[in-house]
């Protein structure tokens, strides 16, 4: 008889890596101040975070926290659905959705359920789901626990999403659901030229801002970054990155905010998100609306590191933004120039195939509002030493 632990068994990859010291991932750190982390004793530099504004620190988010311990206690003990909704859910849920230009706002317990519960509510037998290639994997997991279809475009090419629209009846559902910013390369979904077609096919268009919320847009996203906030039907975003907290939130109509509320799996079925992390939310909106000069920062900071490793020779592949890709080639080479910034003391994430197309493997790094010019500099120095000794610069 087969034994459906067999494939556990011969699952050998993870520890070949292990044994060969080169393996990168599950990392036990000590300690993470933001910009560095402690690891066995040692300072790394922290290139290899999404606290892009650096809010994890911040004493307003702490203290917002530990308040909410205090008056609320640690858990909610129950589903949104049932004894788990408080007023400050509520409240985040109305500021959330005033950031973002839209009416009406729903906040799960992690940005993960969001896209499976607003995605496999809303698209339904004889319904599209449509998806970028380079999509996050929660969206595709959230189409394929749908009970629609799951249809794929290349990766930002309008020209190939039309192709794919097209070809899908007229009387068919078809949500489109993308990326806003691209966490692997940095790039940015062309909304303007989504949009309209989009709207030609009677199609709804939802973008997934995980990364570009306190980022792009003054902060508000991809679609307020391009003035297209009324083109773009729903707007999801997580607390995990710029938030400084867990959980996710969709926005846009109140009446499909709703159908979401009451047919999102995902949400109905789970504990909701603790107080503390309503609260650390909604601390971080306020220091986003009060210290716009943290978003001017994370992107200035981005952009000096984007010059300074092109001039050193780097492939930075199309990045724009803040998560900028050092293209390296093949898996284990990627794995070893990773090793070798690690050692010198520099925190990235190494990033293989099957996340990113076979030998396009890269090293995802990305950029705070709170890195000083100093650890900037410091982590140039070490990204030339060892790119010069592994033969990727010249």
């Amino acid at each position: 008889m087969a034994d459906i632990f067999e494939k556990a068994f011969k699952y050998t990859a993870a520890k070949e890596l292990q044994a060969t010291g080169y393996y990168p991932y599950f990392i036990a750190l000590d300690g993470n101040e933001g910009t560095e982390a402690l690891y066995r004793g040692r300072r790394l530099l922290m290139f290899g975070s999404n606290n892009y504004l650096g809010l994890t620190t911040h004493p307003k988010v702490r203290q917002a926290a530990i308040d909410a311990i205090r008056q609320y206690g640690t858990s909610c003990t129950g589903s949104r659905f049932l004894n788990g909704t408080l007023r400050l859910h509520e409240q985040l849920e109305e500021e959330l959705a005033d950031w973002v230009g839209k009416p009406a706002a729903l906040v799960f317990s992690t940005g993960y359920q969001t896209n499976l519960g607003t995605i496999s509510a809303l698209v339904g037998r004889r319904d599209y789901a449509v998806l970028d290639k380079e999509d996050h994997a929660c969206i595709v997991d959230g189409a394929q626990l749908s009970y629609g279809e799951m249809k794929r475009f290349r990766h930002n090419d309008v020209a190939d999403l039309e192709r794919v629209l097209a070809s899908l009846p007229e009387e068919a559902g078809k949500l489109v659901v993308v990326d806003g910013l691209f966490s692997m390369e940095g790039d940015i979904a062309p909304l303007p030229e989504m949009i309209p077609v989009v709207k030609r096919y009677g199609a709804r268009l939802m973008v997934d801002d995980a990364h570009a919320m306190g980022v792009l847009g003054g902060g508000r996203g991809t679609a307020a970054h391009f003035g297209v906030t009324d083109g773009v039907d729903l707007i999801m975003s997580t607390f995990s990155k710029s938030f400084a907290s867990l959980g996710g939130f969709i926005a846009g109509d109140p009446d499909v905010i709703g159908y979401i509320k009451h047919h999102g799996r995902s949400l109905i079925f789970s504990a909701s998100i603790p107080p503390s992390n309503a609260a650390a939310a909604l601390a971080a909106l306020e220091v986003m609306r009060t210290e716009p000069e943290r978003i001017q920062r994370v992107n200035d900071n981005a952009a000096y590191m984007r010059r300074e490793l092109k001039r050193l020779g780097f492939d930075t592949g199309n990045s724009c933004t803040p998560v900028v890709p050092i293209i390296i080639g093949e898996d284990q080479l990627c794995f070893y120039v990773w090793r070798q910034l690690f050692d010198a003391g520099l925190f990235v994430n190494p990033v293989i195939s099957p996340a990113v197309p076979k030998g396009r493997a890269l090293l995802r790094t990305s950029y705070m509002a709170t890195h000083t010019q100093e650890q900037l500099d410091r982590a140039l120095a070490i990204y030339e030493k060892v790119g010069k000794a592994v033969g990727l610069i010249q």
